[in-house]
């Protein structure tokens, strides 16, 4: 194995950017982003394993809004979040708060 290179892969969409880590192993590329543990693949070459943790990672970005917003909802649905909503009120009427 060869020494392991640190690469950013920015995601267009979340517009944040990740490092990722690749390394040469025998024929083929190994690569993984510590930050997103779902993130990791190997590849022929180095352009390819590339285009293959940018594709991943996006899923992996996609996968976990969409469980955040499940659960928000859920949360909602169960009341959950129903005395931070009681607060904001109190707030407001109270003049606790600044326009944006």
């Amino acid at each position: 194995m060869e020494k392991i290179k640190t690469v950013d892969i920015q995601d267009k969409v979340f517009e944040e950017t990740y490092t990722a880590h690749i390394q040469k192993n025998g024929p083929n590329w190994l690569g993984w982003i510590p930050d997103v543990p779902k993130v990791k693949c190997e590849a022929p070459t180095e352009s390819v394993l590339l285009k293959t943790l940018e594709k991943r990672l996006h899923e992996a970005l996609v996968a976990e809004e969409e469980a955040w917003e499940k659960q928000f909802e859920e949360d909602m649905k169960a009341g959950k979040l129903e005395h931070l909503r009681k607060e904001a009120l109190e707030d407001v009427r109270a003049g606790r708060f600044k326009y944006l």
